[in-house]
């Protein structure tokens, strides 16, 4: 531990007791000790020459003299192969059964004694010795994995793998779940183990909440994404390539990803950036659609204290004509930190507090933390005690519940990977409802037991039922968090199922975005803290989770006016568009920085409540297609190498470039734009791309570009909904995608779909039916013309 973690242990132990936590921690360790034998001897394995081949539907069973590998296409052309008998299911991450194989694909000999499987969209060769390569249909190599390696505990126990893989020496790494250092991920090794950081964070803490072995990698000869379907504590360690290293070849680029247990088994998606999310979409499940107030401006705070210092927040907001959706309650609304319970001396009428809000157009969020006091009397702990025939709480290798320590002292934890467990706990929100909350925000739940030393989790002998299969916490804690979003989500669905639920957590795995989204936790105030907040959200985006936001302002400090005005400008851009702070933290309320950053930080809301039906659209298409909301520059156009590179700005959806000031006494800055004509929206000053741009970011503002032709939905200033065009070049058209919002149920909401173009100089914009046909619309606003 070094002198930072130390300190940040202090912090944190601080207020729950240092000394329990010390026992806590020591415990765990003893655990762990007696119940997992030290791995001995070792025998390495790799599959050896090739002995046989079986054709199977979609691909075929290739046999090596030590192992055998499973190779097939899907029909939607997802690639998958497992080792050693294994196959898609048993997964968290999978939403139902994987697609069927394509009976199209076939298994035919490849040159040099190996095999390949052919597909309209993809070949997969295995050699003789055990490599895979994916190919594009032309035969261009996207990825190519060495024969992997087992390491087999001689007294037995799991074998831990390594996998080594060459991609083209121009590409670029992305992905691996939350990142501060990313979006785009240099060479170097990432640790696949949802940690909380002991504290705030920033671009040089890894690893975070959310760890994920998805790889999205981008190169001239294609985009791929390649998951590792195993929720074992990793290592990814990447390399980028160099074009002509050495001698004048290219040194390819590389991934080695290591697991300390558990199956070796992955799933490929080639094609686009778009075709590639989808695809990652229909083996992961879509991405849950919020309700449209959570695409509102939201503000939280850890120490509210009272009732009324809630009102008078939200009332500051009122008075200021600041709009606001949600206000959301930390852990200081809770009865002594309890779960599921409230403290009535400081908010003696919830129930009322949260009615008055709602009929003022405020909803009220509330935390959820996993852990549960460990005391009799305790309701949460006396009725999960009760379920099932052992209990509802994670047990040791001896059978006793695992006790921690979080913020109500000594916890136990609910075991989430056992489905009467999940229907218990979802139940449970039953009482968030009656008191008055829209929504939860999961906390803690990678999970947490504060500890001065070590991991800060379970022991990682503990046992969990894994859906019936049975094992311990090395399997299961990354996808802990998981596991409680899919508690909570379906316990919402069963309880309101006439409203979608309002979720997001701080920790998950591959598959959460089925229900709901997340935030960056707990993001350090400073300007590499702001930079780190974008990071998040495109990374997050890219290994399929699209609503997301940071703390904005950050979670710690005081940050000055300047950077919290770019911090909140930032976020008005953003899916998740929330302030919040911890308790010994400066404020957040935009008045609080002076009347200057209170004017600019008003315009920021009053262009989010315009482009709200913008926000509304992205959620839909996400839900449909799998494309975040905020997508790196290259989204539409991967092939030009210096958007790959460009981390300091995003494409909002199709129509919006955003260029947010990440750097401290900036009032200019260098914009790098993707082909075609794109606007400057305030000024209306048009630039042609691809290239690089110099322009005006006064503190009033950050660059914000419209892609000529965009027709995009808006929000006028009486609230009805109408059309923005903005003008396309000569020659070109346009258009864009509309879903209206149908409120916050289930009904299924219409794709409505627009052309622009220009006719002797005048924007025609047609809307185009289902049957084809065109029909202009009238009362559009037009705007870029001139």
């Amino acid at each position: 531990m070094d002198g930072r973690d130390l300190v940040r242990s202090v912090r944190i132990l601080k207020p729950v007791g240092g000394l329990r936590a010390v026992r806590s921690a020591w415990r765990r360790r003893r655990i762990d000790a007696e119940a997992l034998r030290p791995r001995g001897a070792e025998r390495a394995r790799v599959p050896g020459p090739v002995e046989g081949v079986e054709p199977l539907p979609g691909g075929g069973l290739v046999r090596f003299a030590r192992s055998a590998v499973r190779v097939y296409v899907t029909t939607g052309g997802a690639v998958f192969w497992g080792w050693d008998g294994a196959e898609p299911l048993p997964s968290y991450a999978l939403a139902g059964r994987p697609p069927e194989p394509d009976p199209r694909a076939e298994l035919e000999p490849d040159k040099g004694g190996g095999w390949r499987v052919v597909s309209e969209r993809v070949t997969v060769a295995v050699s003789r010795n055990g490599a895979v390569e994916v190919r594009t249909p032309g035969g261009v190599v996207l990825r190519r994995d060495v024969p992997p390696r087992w390491w087999e505990p001689a007294a037995g126990g799991p074998a831990r793998w390594v996998q080594r893989s060459e991609v083209p020496a121009d590409a670029r790494f992305f992905g691996l779940g939350g990142r501060a250092g990313g979006p785009r991920l240099r060479s170097g090794t990432y640790r696949l183990w949802n940690t909380d950081p002991r504290g705030s964070f920033g671009p040089g803490d890894d690893p975070l909440y959310i760890t994920m072995p998805v790889q999205l990698v981008v190169s001239d000869a294609g985009t791929h994404l390649a998951f590792h379907d195993n929720s074992w504590d990793g290592e990814v360690t990447l390399r980028e390539g160099e074009e002509g290293a050495g001698s004048g070849h290219d040194r390819p680029g590389a991934s080695e990803v290591r697991m300390s247990g558990g199956p070796l088994r992955c799933w490929v998606v080639v094609g686009t950036p778009a075709r590639v999310l989808h695809g990652w979409t229909v083996l992961t499940g879509a991405p849950a659609l919020p309700p449209s107030w959570a695409l509102g401006p939201q503000h939280a705070r850890w120490g509210f204290g009272s009732a009324e210092e809630v009102r008078r927040v939200v009332a500051g907001y009122r008075e200021r004509n600041l709009p606001l959706s949600a206000l959301h309650l930390d852990i200081d609304h809770y009865d002594r930190h309890q779960v599921f319970t409230v403290d009535e001396e400081r908010f003696p009428d919830l129930r009322g507090l949260a009615r008055t809000l709602r009929e003022d157009g405020v909803r009220l969020v509330s935390i959820v933390d996993p852990a549960v006091k460990a005391e009799s009397g305790n309701a949460v702990h006396d009725s999960g005690s009760r379920v099932g025939a052992s209990g509802a709480f994670v047990r040791d290798s001896r059978g006793a519940v695992v006790r921690g320590v979080v913020w109500p002292g000594e916890c136990v934890y609910p075991d989430f990977t056992d489905p009467a467990v999940r229907e218990w706990w979802g139940g449970l929100y039953e009482e968030r409802l009656a008191q008055g909350f829209s929504g939860v925000w999961h906390d803690m739940n990678e999970p947490v037991s504060f500890t001065p030393f070590g991991d800060m989790t379970l022991p990682r002998s503990a046992r969990h039922v894994l859906e019936g299969r049975g094992g311990d916490h090395r399997e299961a804690h990354n996808v802990y968090g998981l596991a409680m979003a899919r508690a909570g989500y379906e316990g919402l669905r069963r309880l309101r199922p006439d409203e979608r639920p309002f979720l997001f957590s701080r920790s998950g795995w591959a598959g959460m975005q089925r229900y709901g989204g997340t935030w960056s936790g707990d993001v350090s105030t400073g300007w590499p803290g702001l930079r780190a907040s974008l990071s998040l959200v495109l990374g997050l985006g890219l290994c399929g989770v699209p609503y997301s936001g940071p703390d904005v302002g950050g979670f710690d400090g005081s940050p000055s006016p300047e950077l919290f005005l770019r911090w909140f400008q930032l976020g008005a851009w953003l899916p998740l568009f929330r302030t919040h702070a911890a308790i010994d933290a400066g404020r957040r309320e935009p008045w609080e920085f002076g009347p200057r950053v209170l004017e600019h930080a008003r315009a920021a809301l009053a262009e989010r409540e315009r482009l709200r039906p913008y926000f509304v659209t992205l959620a839909h298409l996400a839900r449909r297609t799998g494309a975040p909301y905020a997508r790196p520059v290259w989204w539409g156009s991967p092939e030009d190498r210096a958007l790959r590179d460009c981390e300091d700005a995003f494409l909002l959806g199709d129509g919006l470039l955003v260029a947010p000031v990440l750097a401290r006494g900036t009032d200019r800055r260098a914009v790098r734009l993707p082909r075609g004509r794109w606007y400057d929206r305030a000024t209306g000053r048009a630039y042609e791309g691809p290239g690089q741009v110099l322009v005006d970011a006064p503190l009033s503002r950050i660059p914000v570009f419209v892609r000529a032709g965009a027709v995009l939905p808006v929000r006028g200033g009486d609230g009805t909904a109408g059309l923005e065009v903005w003008a396309p070049a000569a020659g070109r058209t346009g258009g864009g995608l509309v879903v209206r919002d149908a409120g916050d149920g289930w009904a299924e909401a219409e794709i409505e779909r627009y052309t622009s173009r220009l006719v002797d100089g005048e924007v025609v914009v047609e809307r185009v039916m289902a049957e084809g046909a065109a029909v202009r619309v009238e009362g559009v606003e037009v705007r870029g013309l001139g």
